[in-house]
């Protein structure tokens, strides 16, 4: 078990990653770089993974590899709701509640059909407006999910000029 000294400095390290995950833009054509390097990774390692990339309330990316179920697109949309509730990631909300010693469904009253605090789902920010989208992976282990989708992010806004 998770020592909660070693929970309250993994919610440090993931909040100080995500802070440092915010782009200039997100188009559609951001939207589609992202989630065709997600394919491509995917690909190249034979990840049995869903990709689901949303703009607002859109799905503007959304692929489903081989060894994948309908399952997972049951928890993406569950990690989604998560996100857009809490506008942090899914797995920043899980360890949250989990530092606390509480079971999130539980302490939140929300049901585990609609809500789930696994990691995968992160939210896409834009600097100076905030929240405008989710990326969401599913299929691996929720940390390995969160950390795919992370990884994605990066990449995407390594390969623009920073914000002023």
């Amino acid at each position: 078990m998770t020592s909660t000294d070693d929970l309250a400095a993994e919610l440090a390290a993931l909040r100080e990653q995500e802070s440092g995950l915010y782009l200039s833009s997100f188009t559609f054509d951001e939207a589609w770089e992202l989630g065709l390097g997600l394919v491509e990774r995917a690909l190249e390692e034979s990840l049995a993974i869903t990709i689901d990339i949303r703009k607002g309330d859109q799905q503007v990316f959304h692929v489903a590899l081989e060894g994948t179920t309908p399952d997972n697109d049951d928890w993406i949309a569950r990690k989604i709701r998560t996100v857009r509730r809490f506008q942090t990631s899914s797995l920043i909300v899980g360890r949250s509640y989990a530092a606390k010693g509480r079971d999130f469904n539980e302490a939140t009253q929300l049901p585990f059909t609609e809500y789930v605090a696994h990691g995968g789902c992160v939210p896409i920010q834009v600097t100076g407006v905030g929240m405008v989208g989710t990326l969401t992976v599913s299929g691996l282990a929720q940390e390995d999910d969160h950390a795919l989708a992370v990884e994605a992010l990066a990449r995407l806004k390594a390969g623009r000029p920073s914000s002023p």
